[in-house]
């Protein structure tokens, strides 16, 4: 489906795209990750896929020149911090795209440390500090992935309250994505705009090669 080209970091492409059909223009498989990252089963697929798949998908020119991969935010707001952590994921995106996929990873690691548990008592500028540490651990500049995510205590003058940061129209962007194909469950894999139902989070990478290999054709 189609990705907002400010977003484009959240897109994986591994090789020139080839034409399918004799005489028509290049064109890609496009499989889309739904994935929370406060959800246990995202990060168990994600991780699986990222340092398994990835490497698999690149290491084989007809896979990598006929299939891209979009990181689709799903949040999950009866985490609360599912809303601060996908905000931190798109600071990242704006500052640095190109760590984009690298923080991703590094936030599934670390996903324990943003459970509802370890920010219940945690003022919400504080949980930000932590990410934006966390982004620069990979190479990110931290002052100003903070800068995109803190909350101001006072309404700035000629402003308006309850305003957000600055990425919270980007957040909205995502949530509106979501909506449009009435994803719920994290993960969710949709394949050429259809839903996967048979993919699972805990799949192998052997079991993700058989999909490859019947799918990406």
């Amino acid at each position: 489906m189609a990705l907002n080209p400010k977003f484009a970091g959240q897109r994986l492409l591994f090789g020139a795209p080839t034409a399918t059909v004799a005489g028509a223009p290049p064109a890609v498989h496009t499989l889309e990750l739904f994935l929370d990252y406060v959800c246990p089963f995202s990060a168990k697929q994600f991780g699986t896929f990222y340092h398994s798949v990835v490497p698999l998908i690149k290491s084989n020119p007809k896979w990598a020149g006929s299939l891209e991969i979009i990181f689709r935010q799903q949040v999950q707001p009866w985490h609360p911090s599912s809303t601060l952590v996908h905000e931190a994921a798109l600071a990242v995106l704006k500052v640095a795209p190109a760590k984009y996929w690298d923080f991703s990873d590094a936030l599934f690691k670390s996903q324990l440390d943003y459970f509802d548990e370890a920010v219940v008592d945690e003022p919400r500028n504080d949980t930000y500090r932590r990410l934006a540490k966390l982004a620069a651990s990979v190479g990110v500049d931290e002052a100003q992935v903070y800068d995109l995510l803190a909350i101001s205590a006072k309404v700035p003058e000629g402003g308006h309250p309850n305003f957000g940061n600055k990425i919270t129209n980007d957040l909205k962007l995502q949530i509106r994505f979501g909506r449009l194909v009435g994803v719920h469950v994290s993960p969710t894999v949709i394949f050429d705009g259809i839903v996967a139902n048979d993919i699972s989070s805990s799949w192998t990478k052997e079991q993700w090669e058989e999909w490859l290999k019947k799918s990406v054709v």
